[in-house]
């Protein structure tokens, strides 16, 4: 309350009233407030299902073949998919009347036969590899692709969007260094390094994949 002189009785009324409800604004803080812990947590496990170490063999192939890789377009097409379907994927699903944890419990299943790529060193997903590279099949499918996709969705039905893109950022500033550095990491880690880190990511999805399962079936 605002205590007015006595002189200025004539608006005493005026300043009891005017100001004794005054309160200052109220502005909600949780509004697009960054999480580090879900950062972390999204970012690996699109680290893992990108899985942009354990696919150098396959990016060297392809410098092999068609040449020069724009590693720059590439990457730059790749967070632009990702952060589309991110949120227009939602809509696609409502237009055909698909809700997003059916969406998540799918996309469970497709992380898992992913995991089990990566842990049995199979081939369960055929994908034709075209004559160019830098956006097919780089951006998409190899980066942007289904399992990526998938679990961007599943991952908004438990994360908040904007920590889910400065996720994607971070990937794809990791998928850059990895696309002009390839043939360097492959020399350091070699096929055992990278075998090693494909089984040990496949096992993280394999765990990311019963998760999601289980919470949008509700168990």
């Amino acid at each position: 309350m605002l205590i007015c002189p006595e002189k200025w009785s004539s608006f005493k009324n005026f300043c009891i009233v005017g100001f004794s409800n005054f309160a200052p604004p109220n502005f909600n803080r949780k509004e697009m407030q960054f999480n580090l812990k879900e950062i972390f947590t999204v970012g690996m496990i699109l680290f893992a299902v990108i899985d942009i170490i354990g696919s150098v063999p396959i990016i060297i192939d392809l410098r092999q073949k068609v040449g020069h890789i724009k590693s720059e377009k590439a990457s730059i097409v790749a967070m632009l998919l990702m952060i589309a379907f991110l949120f227009l994927g939602e809509s696609i699903l409502n237009l055909i009347g698909i809700d997003v944890s059916s969406f998540a419990i799918a996309g469970s299943f497709v992380i898992f036969f992913l995991a089990l790529e990566m842990i049995l060193g199979v081939s369960l997903f055929k994908d034709d590899i075209p004559a160019t590279a830098s956006i097919v099949p780089l951006a998409f499918p190899l980066i942007a692709g289904a399992g990526s996709m998938t679990s961007l969705l599943s991952l908004r039905a438990e994360y908040e969007v904007q920590n889910i893109i400065v996720a994607i950022v971070l990937n794809i500033i990791v998928v850059y260094a990895v696309l002009k550095m390839s043939t360097k990491i492959e020399k350091v880690l070699g096929s055992g390094g990278i075998a090693i880190l494909r089984k040990v990511f496949g096992i993280i999805l394999l765990a990311i994949a019963i998760k999601l399962f289980r919470t949008n079936v509700g168990f």
